[in-house]
């Protein structure tokens, strides 16, 4: 699918249609430390293997790409829902 790289588009903090550079949304690097990490590699830990069972094969065929939205007047940043697509492309337009 093919997207545009800047879009007109309310910005709630401006309270007024500004034009919006799209980004893809990335998830950011996972801390070892953090609570959820250390419970779950407790559990792994010893014998009675994987705290929940490994996946075989994955059962979707495409992700969710969600878009992230920076107003280019006061650099606000918004996070619209994930598109379930295959390809996601941005283009200039």
């Amino acid at each position: 699918m093919n997207y545009p790289k800047e879009i007109r588009r309310y910005c709630p903090k401006c309270n007024t249609h500004t034009t919006q550079k799209v980004s893809i949304y990335k998830a950011g690097k996972r801390r070892g430390s953090a609570l959820g990490e250390r419970r779950h590699a407790k559990d792994k830990k010893g014998y009675g293997g994987q705290k929940f069972p490994k996946l075989a094969k994955p059962a979707k065929t495409t992700k969710k790409v969600t878009r992230v939205l920076t107003c280019t007047t006061c650099k606000k940043k918004l996070m619209t829902y994930g598109i379930r697509v295959k390809k996601f492309e941005l283009v200039a337009v």
